[in-house]
């Protein structure tokens, strides 16, 4: 599948007569909020867990050195914690170009703080796109991320950045805190 999924995505769900439906953000989309939104809430998914293994050609890397951000993988048991906008259909309009780099929107069941349950659409980069990168050593994805500067600038800044947003929320992803420890000890360790 190419790597750039906008049409890809316009064609994946039909949005006749609806004027709201919930996006679950696991990644930038918990910090980096520059979309419009009707309600946010922390909320979780079952069944995924959040790992560094898709390409960044277009913001945080570049074709020639891609970086790394994160994706979904399917693993029985796994919880993973995010941020859920409620937002109009109108927002995908946007979202589908940012992210565009080998996502698509797929429907999930959210689970909110409360307990309470709702349907809603999840970008997630499936490991048949262009731009996936896959698994690797938690010291080798640091050297990358530490390497890879992009249009949306510095890989590292998303690294910190969303893992300061995770701590934020009480999510413990392991994935995300061991690649973040890497990187802080790779100016004495020289990655």
């Amino acid at each position: 599948m190419s790597a750039d999924t906008t049409e890809h995505n316009r064609n994946r769900q039909d949005f006749s007569g609806i004027e709201s439906i919930w996006l679950f953000g696991y990644g930038s989309l918990i910090y980096k909020v520059d979309f419009p939104y009707l309600e946010k809430r922390p909320a979780s998914i079952q069944g995924w867990a959040r790992r560094f293994w898709q390409g960044s050609h277009d913001h945080r890397g570049t074709p020639e050195a891609p970086g790394r951000v994160v994706t979904l993988i399917e693993q029985p048991g796994a919880k993973c914690k995010g941020m859920a906008f409620r937002v109009s259909p109108k927002v995908f309009e946007h979202l589908d170009v940012r992210e565009k780099n080998g996502y698509l929107r797929f429907t999930t069941t959210l689970t909110f703080d409360n307990g309470s349950h709702g349907e809603g659409l999840v970008y997630i980069a499936t490991e048949d796109n262009e731009a996936f990168l896959g698994e690797a050593p938690d010291a080798d994805i640091a050297r990358q991320i530490a390497s890879a500067v992009g249009p949306s600038g510095p890989n590292s800044e998303y690294l910190l950045r969303l893992a300061e947003s995770l701590r934020a929320l009480g999510d413990e992803c392991t994935h995300t805190f061991a690649i973040e420890s890497c990187l802080k000890k790779a100016p004495e360790e020289d990655l």
